[in-house]
This record gives structure tokens, sequence and C-alpha cells, in this order.
């Protein structure tokens, strides 16, 4: 069994703030349903991360069209997490 790296982000519309998988073109071939694997990203991203700060900092501080970047999640075909590089997005007013 092989892991894999997603990379996760959130795109701004004009209508929503779209949560964002992406997936390895090499990826693994037990991973056979797309949902399984991008909801199992989804919920580890936000046990990380807090989603009401990261969607409200988002919103308020990023333009329709950008793609923010939180950072990656691997996982293996049984659903473990192997590792995470997440990151909250910065306010304006934060230094770096």
């Amino acid at each position: 069994m092989c892991s894999d790296t997603f990379g996760v982000g959130v795109r701004v519309t004009e209508e929503e703030l779209r949560f964002l998988v992406h997936v390895p073109t090499d990826i693994d071939s037990g991973w056979t349903d797309p949902e399984t694997f991008q909801s199992l990203v989804a919920e580890v991203v936000w046990e990380r991360l807090d989603r009401r700060s990261v969607l409200e900092t988002i919103a308020t501080e990023y333009d329709t069209g950008d793609t923010v970047t939180l950072g990656t999640v691997t996982l293996d075909p049984d659903g473990s997490v192997v590792g995470h590089d997440l990151t909250d997005p910065r306010r304006s007013d934060e230094e770096g």
C-alpha cells in the first residue's frame, strides 16, 4: 500500500467558498471512490484547522477568483492519516 499526498485549498467564487482537493496524477489504485477520499481529506483538514476562522479569513481577505492553499494531507488508501502540513491563511494585518 502506498500513501498519497493531497493538496487542499479554498477557491473564492462570487457565490461561495469551494473546498478543493488536488488529487495526485499517480494516485494509488486502492482509492476506488473519489467522494470517499475527498470527504476524508476534508475531515482531516477541519479536525486540524478551525473551519470557521479559516473560512472567515478567506471570505474577508481574499478576492473572487483567488485560491487559498491550506497545505497537504497524506493518507493511505485504508483511510489512515500518514501526515499533514496544514496552515491557517493569514490576515493582512498579521506579520509574517
